[in-house]
């Protein structure tokens, strides 16, 4: 089943073409990596699902809800952006933790903001941040960092404000996690303590789209690999059919570099 049908994306920053009719389905629980050089789409087609940019053209459909419509579009389209955002959870390359709040302050934040528009928050508003905190703690666990809980973001390494980041963007229980190179801001001996938190949401079957220039990372993690090229989508298919025996000869020399 697709969770994401994405149809005919364009975006253009005055006379540039950033993305032009970029299309591709995910399906419910896999992975999908996009790779491409600097400039190629990839962060723009990020932000266009996350409702950060506004495409010029297209859809976007999140279990069978459409979400956008630039044809087709509805009164009050642009008024439901946070709700429309749930959909997605976002892993930044620079964390954009907020540095006066804990690893756990951190991760609580987005959804006690939003336990105060539950009609029940007053009566029950103990119990339901005592249920935040308790998620919190376990998505920390989960991310290796039990121990730095009550640590502030500069008292963390780069891979640990990072994987902060990633409990942060599971908290809300998006139905897309979408991470924009995440270890692109990392030295390289913190960069694996991200990628296998990573691997490990795969194998979890969490439905995850990975922007990324570890070729390796994508070949062995993804499902499904979109090559991007000048704001197009120049060759997509299974993960190690584009990695090993790509069919595009512009995919070809991409892959030569790495």
């Amino acid at each position: 089943m697709a969770v994401l049908e994405v149809k005919h994306i364009g975006k253009h920053f005055d006379s540039t073409r950033v993305l032009d009719d970029v299309s591709f389905d995910l399906e419910e629980g896999s992975a999908l990596a996009i790779i491409g050089s600097s400039g190629s789409g990839k962060t723009t087609l990020l932000r266009c699902l996350n409702f950060l940019e506004t495409p010029d053209h297209g859809s976007i459909t999140v279990r069978g809800e459409t979400l956008f419509d630039a044809d087709h579009p509805v009164a009050g389209q642009e008024k439901d952006l946070r709700t429309k955002r749930l959909h997605f959870g976002m892993v930044f390359q620079a964390f954009h933790l907020f540095p006066q709040y804990t690893a756990l302050e951190n991760v609580m934040l987005a959804e006690k903001l939003l336990a105060q528009e539950r009609p029940d928050f007053k009566k029950k508003k103990k119990e339901i941040f005592e249920e935040i905190e308790a998620h919190g703690k376990t998505l920390l666990d989960q991310m290796g960092l039990s121990e730095r809980m009550d640590h502030y973001p500069h008292q963390l390494s780069g891979g640990q404000q990072q994987r902060v980041a990633i409990a942060r963007a599971l908290a809300l229980k998006p139905d897309i996690l979408c991470f924009d190179e995440p270890t692109s801001a990392l030295d390289p001996e913190l960069t694996g303590e991200v990628l296998k938190v990573i691997r490990g949401l795969a194998e979890q079957h969490t439905t995850m789209i990975i922007v990324t220039h570890e070729m390796s990372f994508a070949r062995d993690v993804a499902d499904q690999i979109i090559f991007m090229d000048e704001g197009v989508i120049v060759e997509q298919g299974d993960a190690k059919q584009v990695i090993d025996h790509p069919r595009e000869e512009r995919t070809r020399q991409f892959l030569t570099k790495y």
